[in-house]
């Protein structure tokens, strides 16, 4: 169900209560999605759309269920007869198109992929299959059990076949409300909605090794086409473009880019227990976008690349309006060192005062070279009893220290949609821990899907204790917002402009730092490679921050990439 009341989370030391969810908002998940509301007399209704199954891989179904709800966001009731136009597009060009009628708000239509089209417009290849119902002609509709979940292969539904899902890629689901409560009463203007579902296919490609043997690798695209596959030797990397409008007003509508890396463990760059640095056009992305699933599959580790829109615009901010005309994404993922990761593990109850426990098991790890008075990444991922990866999963933390006090919270970032999202069951959060000890990370799973299904939720409690950590990470004091002097602005914009050179701004930013003046989070500190160069996209961002064009962020962002990479040494 859809939540209709604003979380009250309590919490205690012996316990903590959560009671029911709220959101009463749209949100996007990549085999479903659900559009803004609209105003409908008293109502606000909206359109949700939804894939069975939701992880469709190009040639591995022969059917699939498109099915599109219509409802009240107040009351999470559906509206009843509705007459629904729809079309399916992808990469801008019409798939299918089609009326249909339905008697309860929820439509469900079988699609049916064909490939091998040769049409010129590929929807002169889609063929639809129904009656017209009475009350609302030329609106498709089949006489049947009405649809669950459960019986739709035997419920009464109409089909689209045609060249759908027969392409990797983002799909666009446009509806239309022509009618609603009354097929004979049509509204004055239809109740238009867009939504935007992802399909996966896979591309085969090889790495070459000695005595002319090579290793197989699979990405996995749910955005477009790979091209220009390779592996670096030097590095062992692995890089591949695909098309991409980086222009901000596309930018805002992408929820999401998500891309699989899929590697044999047996490739000892790419064995389990390795970890990855990614980069997406020369800019390194941020590490909770990149994702290492050793669980899945006992012989290949899969790496998921999942760049939120948040990320993608701070791309653009790092890259500047140059980037904006750029029609592709060029991906990079670098495997380092290994790591040897602490973790523990618990199973979820139905509530803090009832040990029932629901089929959810939670493990958290962290790298114990992060310590005290640094952001420490803990990996959460969620399992269900057959030990598989719970996907389009939400959840909450919350972090204690040992008397009680409450260091992070997390319920999401979506004020009107509750809880993290973690699309594939793995997710990373970085927290920050300013003191040794033993911490308390109490964890509310809150629901899966669009709708909160409640299988798998519940809460359960870990508790870590956290070192000092080790060596070559440096402590830099951390504040809750970057703090940035104002007249740090005058040098930059100084140095931007050539009257300052590089050595004489980094020495600057080196004396700042040491001496608290300006507070920079934690951040590695890289090994000097020998060269001093500073990347062009620094000395542009110094500008443009000079001249208010990006954020403090954004600028802070430039000084810890110096610091990684060795060109900026700070004494710790």
């Amino acid at each position: 169900m859809l939540y209709t009341k604003l979380v009250l989370f309590i919490i205690t030391i012996a316990i903590f209560t959560i009671p029911a969810i709220v959101p009463n908002a749209f949100g996007h998940g990549l085999g479903g999605d659900q559009a803004p509301p609209i105003s409908f007399g008293d109502m606000e209704v909206t359109v949700r759309t939804q894939l069975s199954p939701s992880d469709i891989t190009v040639g591995e179904i022969t059917s699939a269920n498109m099915q599109i709800r219509f409802f009240d966001t107040l009351t999470d009731k559906n509206l009843d007869q509705v007459t629904y136009g729809v079309e399916l597009w992808q990469s801008g060009e019409l798939l299918a198109r089609s009326f249909f009628y339905d008697e309860d708000g929820r439509l469900d239509v079988k699609i049916k992929p064909i490939f091998g089209c040769n049409e010129v417009y590929l929807h002169q290849c889609t063929t639809y299959f129904g009656s017209e119902h009475v009350s609302a002609p030329g609106a498709l509709f089949v006489q049947g059990p009405a649809c669950t979940d459960d019986n739709l292969d035997v419920c009464g539904r109409p089909t689209i076949a045609g060249p759908i899902f027969v392409k990797g890629g983002l799909y666009t689901i446009k509806v239309d409300i022509v009618a609603a409560t009354s097929p004979r009463t049509l509204l004055l203007e239809p109740l238009r909605y867009e939504t935007f579902v992802s399909v996966a296919q896979e591309q085969n490609f090889f790495i070459p090794i000695a005595n002319a043997e090579e290793i197989p690798v699979v990405i996995k695209t749910y955005y477009d086409d790979i091209e220009n596959f390779k592996f670096d030797q030097s590095d062992n990397s692995i890089s591949f473009d695909m098309p991409f409008d980086w222009s901000p007003e596309y930018v805002d509508l992408v929820q999401v880019v998500h891309e699989e890396v899929k590697v044999p463990k047996s490739f000892l760059p790419y064995a389990e227990g390795i970890q990855f640095k990614g980069y997406v056009n020369g800019v390194e992305i941020d590490q909770r976008a990149l994702l290492n699933d050793p669980y899945t599959n006992k012989d290949i580790n899969i790496i998921h690349f999942m760049i939120s829109k948040s990320e993608l615009q701070r791309i653009n901010q790092v890259l500047g309006p140059d980037n904006y005309d750029y029609k592709e994404m060029n991906l990079k993922l670098v495997p380092l060192s290994e790591v040897s990761k602490s973790s523990t593990e618990f199973y979820l109850v139905v509530s803090a005062t009832n040990d029932n426990k629901v089929p959810t098991t939670v493990k958290i790890s962290w790298d114990r070279k992060y310590g005290t008075n640094q952001e420490i990444p803990f990996e959460f991922t969620f399992f269900n009893n057959n030990r598989e990866l719970i996907k389009d999963i939400r959840y909450a933390y919350f972090v204690f220290d040992e008397s009680g006090q409450e260091l992070a919270t997390n319920v999401g970032d979506d004020p009107l949609i509750l809880g993290i999202l973690s699309n594939e069951g793995i997710d990373v959060q970085r927290i920050f821990v300013p003191s040794q000890g033993q911490i308390r990370i109490n964890v509310h799973v809150l629901g899966t899907g669009l709708d909160y299904d409640p299988k798998y939720a519940g809460i359960g409690t870990a508790i870590i204790e956290i070192g000092s950590g080790s060596s070559g990470t440096i402590t830099l004091p951390v504040s809750e917002k970057t703090q940035i002097p104002s007249w740090i602005k005058n040098n930059a914009g100084w140095w931007a402009d050539g009257s300052i050179d590089d050595d004489s701004f980094v020495q600057g930013i080196q004396f700042l730092i040491k001496e608290d003046v300006l507070k920079i989070p934690s951040t590695t500190q890289g090994a000097s490679s020998g060269s001093n160069e500073i990347p062009s996209w620094i000395k542009n961002n110094a500008g443009w921050w000079a001249d208010g064009s990006i954020d403090d962020d954004s600028f802070v962002q430039g000084i810890q990439f110096l610091i990684k990479e060795g060109i900026l040494r700070i004494q710790s």
